[in-house]
């Protein structure tokens, strides 16, 4: 087995002595781990740091054996560790990705989003710039893993011209007329995810709630729950934010 790819760094755990098994997000090989000799030396202790990307060289006898991995830095988000709020939201996308993707599955458009978020963290002046596309990028990651929501007609049969919450347990959108006697059960959904542009933070916060409904509900069940800390702490910030 050979990949040789640019791969987004999501993961990285001690492995023996000096050594690490990093995980990474490729284009066309999906999220591939793979054992980096030295990898907690000095000189890749900066490389191998979540949100950074590599030029990543992959290389196994078998396909089921732990692929031996050399990387090379293409992009340091490193600069970013200075400040809390970027480095909690990178810190959030790249954990759901490496706990949420099966290994060795390709998820091209999940490549191109993650990519796109980070580059907004990175690029924007203002957490507002970036914090709806990591909202979407949770929609996306939902989706590809087959438990997409559906906002494209109303559960009740009401008019999907005006919809304004999504049922918590089909995950379908509700219109206002139909949903109003329900608010209180329903989870609402902000208009940033239907018509797009930048949200403000109320609509901020609603995306997050209703993305964390159904990431609590359908993949961090059990012990895999604790990977939610990290978007408790990204939560939190941005609320502290929003004051």
């Amino acid at each position: 087995m050979h990949i040789l790819a640019d791969a987004v760094v999501c993961a990285v755990l001690p492995h023996g002595e000096h050594g690490v098994v990093a995980r990474a997000l490729t284009p066309d090989d999906g999220l591939q781990p793979g054992y980096v000799r030295g990898g907690r030396s000095r000189r890749l202790r900066p490389v191998l740091i979540p949100g950074n990307l590599v030029r990543a060289d992959y290389r196994a006898r078998t396909a089921e054996q732990l692929a031996a991995l050399t990387v090379e830095l293409v992009h340091s988000r490193a600069a970013l560790l200075a400040e809390p709020l970027p480095a909690t939201a990178i810190e959030w996308t790249t954990a759901l990705t490496a706990a949420a993707l099966p290994e060795g599955q390709p998820y091209p458009r999940l490549f191109a989003a993650l990519s796109a978020v980070l580059d907004a963290i990175e690029a924007a002046p203002a957490a507002r710039g970036w914090a709806g596309a990591l909202v979407r990028y949770e929609l996306l990651l939902l989706s590809e893993l087959g438990f997409g929501l559906d906002f494209t007609r109303c559960a009740a049969e009401g008019d999907a011209g005006d919809l304004a919450w999504v049922s918590p347990k089909s995950g379908v959108a509700v219109s206002r007329a139909a949903g109003s006697d329900y608010a209180d059960k329903l989870l609402p959904l902000p208009r940033f995810l239907l018509e797009g542009g930048v949200a403000g933070w109320d609509e901020v916060l609603a995306g997050l709630r209703l993305t964390g409904h159904f990431l609590a509900r359908d993949l961090f069940t059990g012990r895999r729950a604790n990977a939610l800390d990290a978007r408790e702490r990204l939560v939190a910030r941005i609320r502290r934010v929003v004051g």
